[in-house]
């Protein structure tokens, strides 16, 4: 029993929270409730799709192929391909989680997946035509450069980070049978 609501205990302090706000301030309640509802609507219908598309992934991509596209020794083509498949989608960063997640327990590098989810974050290319359309050429392109560089340098450093320290706990259970 105990257990059980233990695994509540997040739930119920969201709820609290609500109710906290209904008492004191009704609007912001009535505000903070049709946003969670709004949010909660569009990851219902967004990570189905995505939870279909990762299994496809697990089922019709071979470890070895991700393996040699993105893993270690990928080089600049396993960097190359990860910023492309980063740029590309115009869906919420939260959805790139579950795949650099899956494609990590194929074989992909550290490094590879922090250009993964820093090209999905900051570099889309409908991020990219719009910053170009109201801030011009020059500052879409100058940042463009910059961030790219910021995140080929974090990736090195998260894939030395993750070089010499053991894998974590949950990165080893999670990880997909050979």
């Amino acid at each position: 029993m105990k257990g059980n609501v233990k695994k509540y205990i997040p739930v119920l302090i969201i709820g609290l929270g609500f109710l906290v706000l209904k008492i004191w301030w009704p609007q912001t309640a009535a505000d903070s409730f049709r946003t969670t509802v709004d949010y909660v609507s569009e990851m219902l219908l967004i990570l189905p799709p995505v939870f279909i598309l990762m299994g496809l992934l697990e089922v019709w991509i071979p470890k070895d192929k991700i393996q040699l596209w993105l893993g270690k020794s990928s080089g600049l083509k396993g960097a190359v391909l990860s910023v492309l498949l980063g740029t590309l989608p115009t869906g919420p960063l939260y959805v790139a989680f579950p795949l650099a997640a899956s494609l990590l327990g194929k074989g992909a590098s550290v490094r590879n997946m922090v250009l993964f989810l820093g090209s999905w974050a900051a570099l889309k290319i409908p991020q990219l035509m719009v910053e170009i359309k109201f801030l011009g050429i020059g500052f879409a392109a100058l940042r463009f450069i910059f961030t790219l560089i910021a995140l080929v340098v974090i990736g090195q450093i998260m894939q030395w980070v993750f070089n010499n320290k053991p894998e974590p706990l949950w990165f080893v259970q999670n990880k997909s049978p050979e």
